[in-house]
Parts: structure tokens; C-alpha cells; sequence
């Protein structure tokens, strides 16, 4: 992550920012476009938004709760999926919202989604880009995923997981498609 004042600006503001109740409700992070984010086009580079998206999660797991087991445990963030779709430009210093929810999950992985927001001309809502991740926390010593549950657990959370949406299965089921034709790559070489 190479974003390291608005991580320090995130972990230092996350108490004063409220708790979140997870798993279903929704991190909403503030920032704005500066020239470090711009790419040769003039308009937020498209790995920036990945990099912020990494913000959302903090904020989740911060905000959330889980921050705790996360340290006690020495777990580590995993991404093993994503799919963005961009929407509209971000251009120099245009103020902006990271939305961050979790959607579903199974055993060891959540579906999260990101939505990057800003206000249009006329002040309605415009969606510059949304993006799905699958995501879960490592145990190293364990070497493995950390159940789902157990996660739950450590916040104190009681819930079942929503069926995913048409969408979310679709993005489920091209990851699943892309590890089995890894797979076959492997075999081959």
C-alpha cells in the first residue's frame, strides 16, 4: 500500500468517524483526487482506485472491530479476486466517497463491494466506478484461511450470509472459471 498518509489518516480518525455493525453496514471514506493519483490522461490513475479500495477494507476491519483479532492473531488481508467497472473519470482534486460493504460470504472468503461516488454538475449521486472483491484474512501460522465464522465470532457477531446476487454469482462463478483454467495451464507447462 502506498498510501501511507491516508492510512495514518484513516487509522487516526476512525474513532471519531463512529463503529460500524458489521457485516451489513456500509463504510463511507471521504477523499479527494490530487496530483499523485493522476495518470498521464490527467484523471485518477485506474490502480489508484485499487489502492483506495485497500483504504475501504482497512476502514471495515477498523471501524468494524475486527482490527483486534486481526493484530492479536497476526492475520493478514487477502485479495484473491476482483472486477472493476469504470463509470466516469476522476478528474484533479474532484472530492469523492469510497462506499465499502461487505455482500455475502462462505467459508473462508467474503464478497465485498466498492463504489467510488462523487456529486454530479446538478448535485446528484454519480457512480465513477464499482468494483467486487473476494477477500479473506490468512492465519501463516495455521497456514490458512481464517473461517468466515471464526471472524464473526471474534466480533461478536451472529449472521447468515445473503444469497448473492445475480451479479456477485456471476463474478463468483468467472473467478471459479479463471482458477480452473490456471489450473490447466499448470498442468501443462
Amino acid at each position: 500500500m502506498n498510501l501511507w498518509l491516508r492510512l495514518i489518516w484513516l487509522v487516526a480518525t476512525a474513532r471519531w468517524r463512529g463503529a460500524l455493525t458489521l457485516p451489513f453496514e456500509v463504510s463511507r471514506v471521504p477523499f479527494r483526487v490530487w496530483p499523485h493519483d493522476l495518470d498521464t490522461s490527467l484523471h485518477m490513475n485506474n490502480g489508484r482506485y485499487w489502492t483506495l479500495m485497500d483504504l475501504g477494507r482497512t476502514d471495515l476491519m477498523l471501524r468494524g472491530g475486527l482490527w483486534r483479532a486481526w493484530l492479536k492473531h497476526g492475520w493478514t488481508p487477502v485479495v484473491s479476486a476482483g472486477k472493476i467497472r469504470f463509470r466516469r473519470e476522476l478528474k484533479p482534486f474532484r472530492a469523492f466517497v469510497l462506499e465499502t460493504r461487505v455482500l455475502c460470504w462462505a467459508e473462508t472468503w467474503l464478497v465485498i463491494e466498492h463504489r467510488l461516488v462523487s456529486k454530479g454538475s446538478r448535485g446528484q449521486e454519480v457512480v465513477n466506478a464499482a468494483a467486487f472483491v473476494r477477500a479473506g484474512l490468512y492465519d501463516r501460522k495455521a497456514k490458512g484461511f481464517v473461517p468466515v465464522q471464526r471472524m464473526m465470532d471474534e466480533m461478536g457477531v451472529t449472521a447468515a450470509s445473503p444469497e448473492p446476487s445475480p451479479e456477485v454469482q456471476a463474478f463468483l462463478d468467472a473467478e471459479d472459471a479463471m482458477k480452473r483454467a490456471g489450473k490447466g495451464i499448470e498442468a501443462t507447462a
